[in-house]
């Protein structure tokens, strides 16, 4: 039997739902219709309850009429799956050695393995995705990256969005690995975040999110309470001058800078492994973390 106390709990949650939700309404009002990249990676693809929960965000998303576009990435998956058959993973400047064999696993899981999962997940939670990687409609052309001794690593030549757009204005959610082609038809591995920041910037979207295993840029790495919740181009590329920018957080700043400056209106670095990390970032007014815009003067 339910007892009163019981009856006020309920209906303190229920009302606290609904300012929530009626808090929400305004971001929901000023995103709708606008395309929103993410870039998925990290603990968020590791933890499976957290894994549904930013499927479940990214489904909410397009059902209030915000236009994602999932780029992801599977870093711990190809080392899995390169243990498993004997290949022994190599990495030079941060970067992964991929020859000839190692191209063949990283095709594999991210385009038939880690991108199908993800297009199924987001169906079965009730949106409608399709899963596409690089060389699909030529979406992404790839060269070499240049250094030596990594061999098929590649970065973005150029993005034709024709397919992508199409497939968004239609209602569907994009789910794009990062495996692209050159000019012959050889595939080369790009770093996702590249990928996003490229994609982003060839839709023109509002947003490019970053889900990472980290709070966002911090003052002071080992800080949290030193995160930097807004900033702009300039303060970005002193950061990474000054070193307080530094290893891991120097590709993904730079991805976002070069989005911004190719018309992207904000990109977000925030951290993953907080439970609905992207809705809180985009439907609430403090954000949970690091907002760079092209100049302070952006709103």
């Amino acid at each position: 039997m339910v007892q009163e106390n019981d009856h006020d709990l309920i209906r303190e949650a229920e009302a606290t739902r609904v300012q929530i939700l009626s808090e929400a309404l305004p971001y929901i009002q000023q995103f709708a219709g606008r395309t929103v990249v993410v870039k998925y990676g990290g603990a968020a693809m590791k933890d499976s309850n957290l894994k549904d929960k930013v499927i479940r965000d990214v489904v909410f998303l397009s059902c209030v009429g915000v236009r994602p576009v999932v780029v992801h990435g599977g870093g711990p998956e190809i080392n899995s799956w390169l243990d498993k058959l004997g290949i022994e993973p190599q990495f030079k400047d941060g970067l992964r050695v991929t020859d000839a064999p190692t191209m063949d696993v990283v095709e594999m899981v991210l385009v038939g393995r880690v991108n199908k999962e993800l297009v199924s997940l987001i169906n079965r939670a009730g949106g409608l995705a399709v899963g596409l990687c690089g060389k699909d409609g030529n979406l992404i052309k790839a060269r070499p990256e240049g250094r030596e001794g990594i061999g098929f690593v590649g970065e973005v030549s150029s993005v034709d969005t024709k397919l992508v757009d199409s497939l968004v204005k239609s209602g569907y959610i994009p789910v794009v690995s990062s495996v692209s082609a050159d000019e012959t038809g050889q595939a080369y591995n790009i770093n996702a975040d590249t990928v996003a920041g490229e994609i982003a910037a060839a839709l023109g979207a509002e947003k490019l999110i970053l889900l990472t295993d980290t709070p966002g840029i911090l003052q002071d790495y080992k800080d949290p309470s030193t995160l930097m919740a807004k900033l702009d181009i300039q303060q970005a590329r002193e950061l990474m001058v000054s070193g307080v920018v530094a290893g891991g957080m120097i590709p993904k700043v730079n991805c976002c800078v070069r989005s911004l400056a190719q018309g992207v209106r904000a990109a977000h670095i925030i951290d993953g492994r907080i439970p609905h990390a992207l809705l809180l970032e985009i439907f609430t007014n403090k954000g949970i973390g690091s907002m760079i815009v092209a100049s302070e003067f952006t709103t």
